[in-house]
């Protein structure tokens, strides 16, 4: 068994899913890989389980009855990994967005120290291909107001390629975690942040789906401006776990 677990949320991700689990186990250091499926309609589930027949022992499925958002998917994978002896855990999007390849140099970086590490889009300028104008703008800007509004020193506090040691799961209160949408990767590294745990930026090129529909929608967006005042406010008080 592996000390590494790759979790992936996927909602319609057919065009996608076993292509990025298999250049998961293309790698020269082993990963399990953990699909969080929401019941897909275009038969996504059924692709993992058929993938699962060749990889049974390092492919694994949770299958949950509806949409939920992204993170009560991450919480529930990151429950099922604490059930088990895993030592390092990965969130990554099923869309290739995030390269594969650099999970090695995730899983390094927290191997030498670091408790959280994030894979970042914006730790030596900005690396994102095949974004618009606008939607580099936005996230830039928002990586800066969560800085403003935290003062966490993280370039890319939304990004969503990050590794996790065991004892930051389970020191976090992973129950009281509030939001499931965008400011879900926000909220965890902040929460990590407040422990004092030791995060690290690992600098990354990061590459817009090119198949598949985006999951990203206003207010998901309106959840992350708002939210961050929240969860700042909250944590002043030490409140909801914080």
């Amino acid at each position: 068994m592996t000390d590494s677990l790759v979790i992936i949320p996927s909602y319609n991700e057919i065009e996608n899913i076993k292509a990025i689990v298999k250049a998961v186990f293309d790698l020269p250091k082993d990963f399990d890989v953990l699909v969080v499926d929401d019941n897909s309609p275009d038969g996504t589930g059924a692709a993992v389980k058929e993938l699962q027949k060749k990889f049974p022992d390092r492919l694994f499925l949770e299958e949950r009855k509806e949409k939920s958002g992204l993170g009560t998917a991450y919480i529930h994978g990151f429950k099922w990994a604490l059930e088990r002896e895993y030592q390092y855990i990965f969130e990554m999007d099923a869309d290739f967005s995030h390269r594969p390849s650099d999970l090695p140099r995730l899983y390094r970086a927290c191997v030498n120290g670091a408790d959280v590490v994030v894979g970042s889009r914006y730790k030596k300028g900005v690396n994102v291909v095949n974004w618009p104008l606008y939607r580099i703008l936005l996230s830039y800007g928002a990586s800066f107001y969560v800085k403003l509004i935290t003062g966490m020193k993280v370039h890319d506090p939304t990004a969503g390629f990050v590794c996790y040691k065991r004892k930051v799961l389970e020191t976090l209160d992973l129950d009281s975690v509030k939001f499931i949408g965008y400011a879900f990767q926000i909220e965890m590294k902040y929460r990590a942040y407040l422990k004092k745990f030791r995060i690290e930026e690992v600098s990354i090129i990061f590459t817009d789906r090119e198949k598949g529909k985006s999951k990203m929608s206003t207010s998901i967006i309106w959840e992350a401006v708002f939210g961050v005042i929240s969860m700042r406010i909250r944590s002043l008080f030490k409140r909801n776990g914080f």
